[in-house]
């Protein structure tokens, strides 16, 4: 399998309250327009958000589950004041903020904030990572 990751797929437990979140709180625009799914260009990977219900039955799983997930999602901003500025702007529309922009152990800073679905978001700056050319990180 070549290292390379193309979709991410968030099961949600309402779709229409999903989609406007990302479409009008994160601002986002969708692509290839399906019902009942929804899919938005991030950078080189694609995001999909799909019913929590029929992607469990999907994969032939239990839909059941609470609580942290095991995995979060992450958006790297260029500067700590990018983070505050993202994260002032989320709390302003209503989003819950898991966790307030701060100085992290591993040198950066960083936020968390939560979809409908409680996805956990982080939101950071990392000044050991840069980007390329076209936004994307670029690891050495």
């Amino acid at each position: 399998m070549n290292q390379h990751l193309h979709i991410i797929t968030l099961g949600v437990s309402n779709f229409e309250i999903s989609q406007k979140f990302y479409t009008e709180i994160l601002g986002w625009k969708t692509s290839r327009p399906q019902e009942g799914i929804a899919f938005f260009q991030a950078g080189g990977v694609v995001l999909a958000i799909y019913p929590r219900n029929e992607l469990a039955q999907d994969a032939m799983v239990s839909p059941q589950g609470s609580g942290f997930a095991g995995f979060t999602i992450a958006y790297n901003a260029g500067s700590e004041s990018e983070v505050d500025e993202i994260i002032s702007d989320l709390r302003s529309k209503g989003v819950k903020i898991a966790k307030e922009p701060q100085k992290v152990f591993w040198g950066g800073y960083s936020s968390y904030f939560a979809d409908p679905d409680d996805h956990l978001w982080e939101v950071a700056y990392n000044p050991f990572i840069p980007f390329d050319e076209n936004g994307n990180l670029k690891l050495e």
